[in-house]
């Protein structure tokens, strides 16, 4: 049996062809088109997108700036260089740029708050007593950790272990350097914490308090492990403390750029506990 469509359907159906005949014949236009070279041009380039290597090139992001704080007139900057510079190559820790990396530090942390007033008053004293060894008549011994350690060995300067000398300014380098460096654990911990320590998490002062307690406070007599707790209570927030750390930079910045520079303190850390550990010196004070 024939079927017979409606002359609307047929026509429907003779115009849907049509356009579809029309749309692959430009279609086909357009492919052969694009093959084709004109007679004497070097490329076809032109015709299309450029290559993808290109393209990607003409996207690639440029290297975002140093953040001023790590600059060389930034604080962040003047303590992380010397401290990089005392790392040297033979394994050693050279005093000088130690000692430097150590002012640096002092006066960056010393705006952070009372608690840290007090431990930088401390670590200037240290500070200030090993500049006079480096400087000093018998410099030559007191080039590096390493140098110093031996040389003060020898000479019978070394306390017992244990066992502080009646008077502090006499004590000798080693010990000197050995309070110095505990106290840099201590500045790293805090300052990675600060760094790194997540919204709704632990408030800055709650984590360096508990840093202290298990770096320094085991070799503070009661009466100071309780000022120090006293002093964590007006401990600054963290966003105050990132502020003070790296100025003029988001959040996201701050963090990071501080996380750098506690890794640095780190480094110079476990140069040094490694070097004092090989000779027996961890328990000179």
């Amino acid at each position: 049996m024939r079927v017979t469509l409606p002359l609307q359907v047929s026509r429907r159906w003779f115009h849907h062809t049509i356009s579809l005949a029309i749309f692959a014949l430009l279609l086909f236009y357009l492919c052969t088109r694009s093959l084709r070279c004109p007679a004497g041009a070097q490329s076809c380039i032109t015709e299309g997108p450029p290559p993808l290597q290109q393209q990607s090139e003409s996207l690639e992001a440029p290297e975002r700036e140093e953040p001023q704080c790590l600059g060389p007139h930034g604080m962040l900057g003047r303590m992380v260089r010397p401290f990089r510079a005392s790392l040297n190559l033979e394994g050693d820790v050279q005093l000088s740029p130690y000692l430097a990396g150590w002012r640096e530090l002092i006066k960056f942390l010393t705006p952070f708050g009372s608690i840290f007033t007090f431990a930088t008053s401390e670590a200037f004293t240290k500070v200030t007593a090993l500049e006079a060894r480096v400087h000093g008549p018998d410099a030559a011994h007191y080039k590096s950790l390493a140098a110093m350690v031996a040389w003060e060995r020898r000479e019978g300067l070394l306390e017992r272990p244990g066992i502080a000398p009646r008077d502090s300014a006499r004590s000798s380098g080693s010990r000197t350097a050995l309070l110095l460096h505990r106290a840099l654990r201590w500045s790293q911990l805090c300052l990675h914490r600060v760094a790194t320590g997540t919204r709704g998490g632990p408030e800055a002062g709650e984590q360096c308090s508990d840093a202290y307690g298990t770096v320094l406070g085991p070799h503070h007599p009661w009466l100071v492990r309780q000022a120090a707790r006293l002093a964590f209570l007006s401990f600054p927030g963290r966003g105050r403390l990132l502020e003070l750390a790296c100025p003029g930079t988001r959040e996201a910045e701050a963090r990071a750029v501080l996380a750098r520079a506690a890794g640095t303190l780190e480094d110079v850390y476990n140069r040094t506990q490694g070097l004092l550990a090989e000779r027996g010196l961890l328990q000179l004070a």
